[in-house]
């Protein structure tokens, strides 16, 4: 969801801006004063401010260097361990790991899903996603579902990386039921939108009904929740394309995933990407949505129908990756191992590689890694030097090219 899904992200970064600039206006300042430089832990990857994404961030890059082999630091796994409220449940950020969380204390299914997701993956921490997966199911709505924040009404995202973490878990998704006895399962299939919706919007899920009770298509939703009705995380192999690539009613899980692949193929296949659907941005490219519907295509329906639109994020993606930091390179490495790609050779980029560079070196990574390094001391002022120097000119902005949770307009 961007750091992929993040609703809250945007809402904030919007809201934080909105503030600044009043501010700075009321006080009649020729421009706002420049921000304190965020302070980033030891053990986080990325160097921005990790205040509504540092838990995200950091689980993606821990699933995403578990995928393709690379054992984490142990200061990464433990900082994410560490980020992890007695109730078990996690937050955005913690600043103060060491102070107990209290009923102030702002914690997400999301970001507890997805740090269950991780932990589950680099293993040796049962006792946190024990304690993490009890949260969850506490936390579960009478639909079956979930929403954001604790008691919010159910989404199509943070159901759907609930299920995620369910699996990883141990879990079966289908009898983890609440209330009257709805599944995720079934939280997902209502906001599936019929077949009969045609161009707008058959096959689709929308985020959440509107306050009519409405549901409108949202490719970033769709992509959710094709991985949540196929029982799988962030990180799924390809599948295996059917004999017919039709939509065909049904709230089955194997109906819901199938219908919103075809949606998403179907948007694909108009311009290659995906469009950002915030409110009131320019009409451009998303690339982590892109990514993550080349990843929910792939594992609904196999590789046939993604070739094309990866082929657009190797060719365009690259430079969002560099600006946007580790949750960005996870998810390309995520479109890379759904398609069957080599995501060491991402049109001549390591993405391994670069996302290892954002944080803490690995336990453990391939000798790619370290003949890069080797080229980059020999060259003080090169590649990597320059895309530093973009880097801090674009903090902030890369996230909001692709969220991987954001609500309906």
């Amino acid at each position: 969801m961007n750091i992929r899904r993040s609703a809250a992200l945007v809402a904030a970064t919007v809201a934080i801006g909105a503030v600044s600039a009043q501010a700075a206006f009321a006080d009649g300042a020729a421009s706002a004063s420049p921000s304190p430089k965020p302070v980033v832990p030891s053990g986080l990857y990325g160097k921005t401010d990790p205040t509504y994404d540092g838990v995200w961030r950091q689980s993606l890059a821990l699933i995403a260097q578990d995928t393709v082999g690379v054992k984490p630091a142990d200061k990464a796994v433990t900082w994410l361990a560490g980020q992890q409220c007695e109730n078990g449940a996690w937050g955005a950020f913690r600043a103060e790991p060491g102070k107990a969380c209290d009923a102030k204390t702002p914690v997400d299914s999301n970001s507890t899903a997805a740090a269950v997701q991780a932990l589950a993956a680099v293993g040796g921490r049962d006792g946190e996603v024990a304690k993490g997966v009890d949260w969850l199911k506490k936390a579960q709505n009478g639909d079956g579902g979930w929403g954001y924040n604790l008691g919010g009404d159910s989404d199509a995202n943070s159901t759907s990386v609930v299920i995620g973490a369910l699996v990883a878990a141990g879990e079966k998704p289908a009898e983890v039921k609440s209330g009257p006895g709805k599944s995720p399962f079934d939280a997902l299939a209502s906001l599936a939108l019929p077949c009969s919706a045609g161009k707008n919007g058959g096959g689709a899920l929308a985020y959440q009904p509107d306050k009519k009770g409405k549901l409108a298509a949202n490719a970033d939703a769709t992509a959710a929740g094709v991985l949540g009705a196929l029982g799988t995380g962030f990180a799924p192999g390809k599948g295996k394309a059917p004999d017919a690539y039709t939509c065909e009613d049904g709230r089955t899980p194997e109906a819901v995933a199938r219908n919103g692949a075809v949606y998403l193929q179907n948007q694909l296949s108009t311009h290659l990407y995906l469009k950002s659907q915030l409110a009131g941005a320019e009409d451009q490219p998303d690339y982590g949505n892109t990514a993550d519907a080349v990843v929910a295509v792939a594992a609904a329906e196999g590789v046939k129908y993604t070739k094309d639109p990866y082929a657009w994020l190797e060719k365009n993606a690259k430079g969002w990756a560099a600006k946007s930091g580790p949750a960005a390179y996870a998810q390309l490495i995520f479109a890379a191992h759904a398609t069957g790609n080599d995501p060491r050779d991402f049109a001549g980029t390591d993405l391994v590689s670069a996302l290892n560079k954002t944080g803490p070196a690995p336990a453990s990574a391939k000798a790619a890694d370290e003949d890069e390094d080797k080229d980059d001391k020999s060259d003080g002022f090169g590649t990597w030097w320059i895309v530093g120097v973009m880097f801090v000119a674009a903090v902030g902005a890369g996230f909001l090219l692709s969220g991987r949770k954001k609500q309906q307009p």
